[in-house]
């Protein structure tokens, strides 16, 4: 019987600090990664093929027994730069948006804000993988993860989710965080939050293994990305997860 926790994460830019810390930490001798994109670990913790994941938020309420582990996930306070719509009209000129297949969390933010913030009624639409060839006239698109920071210069208007949903609520925004879906020890949980603090404390090293032209990463990495869920950002989780749940 494999004893080894099962830990699905995704291999985007955005996750690479909390990666390093639990390669290069004696909790990898305990876990086994799974690397998939974000709404396909949502698919394997919801059946118990994994135990722990960087999970989406959006999805905490659809599995079973979840329940946040860590203190350190991918959230931000303002602009996140990586999870925007895009497009090559004004927001008011959109007509139909692409929603990103890989990521249930940004779909809701998107939809929310539309209809709240830029009470906006547009036509949704599910991406393929191909999608991004599509984004032209009225019809946008969300682009998420690496995707979204290689495409910024590529169209005239992005509309960051982020920093809509800061204007729109005054609150930080949680869009992934460790999520357990059975109990895990003490000592386990204390050992992982310490390997993904080891990461934050090596963001060159980590920069030096990821070369990226298309955007700084060391200004993504400290001042975009905000990695540590503390209590304000916890707060706009708790929001979030009302307002997508009509609460």
């Amino acid at each position: 019987m494999n004893s080894k926790v099962r830990v699905g994460a995704v291999s985007y830019l955005n996750t690479k600090p909390l990666l390093y810390g639990i390669y290069n930490s004696n909790i990898v001798h305990d876990v086994d990664i799974i690397l998939d994109y974000p709404s396909k670990l949502a698919q394997l913790l919801s059946i118990g093929e994994i135990d722990l994941a960087l999970l989406p938020v959006a999805a905490i309420p659809g599995i079973p027994n979840a329940h946040i582990i860590s203190d350190y996930g991918i959230a931000s306070n303002g602009i996140v730069v990586s999870v925007a719509i895009f497009s090559e009209k004004p927001i008011d000129e959109i007509e139909t948006i692409y929603l990103d297949f890989q990521s249930r969390t940004s779909v809701r933010l998107a939809q929310l804000l539309l209809q709240n913030y830029w009470k906006k009624n547009v036509v949704f639409v599910q991406a393929d993988e191909h999608y991004i060839a599509n984004i032209k006239g009225t019809t946008a698109g969300v682009i998420i993860g690496d995707r979204a920071l290689q495409n910024l210069k590529k169209f005239p208007y992005s509309y960051d989710l982020s920093a809509a949903w800061k204007a729109y609520t005054g609150l930080d925004f949680i869009f992934a965080a460790w999520v357990a879906n059975k109990e895990l020890s003490v000592d386990f949980i204390a050992r992982f939050n310490k390997a993904n603090a080891l990461g934050l404390q090596h963001i060159q090293e980590v920069i030096a293994e990821n070369h990226f032209p298309d955007y700084d990463l060391f200004t993504y990495y400290t001042e975009n990305i905000c990695f540590k869920l503390d209590e304000n950002k916890m707060t706009g989780l708790k929001h979030f997860l009302e307002l997508i749940n009509g609460r």
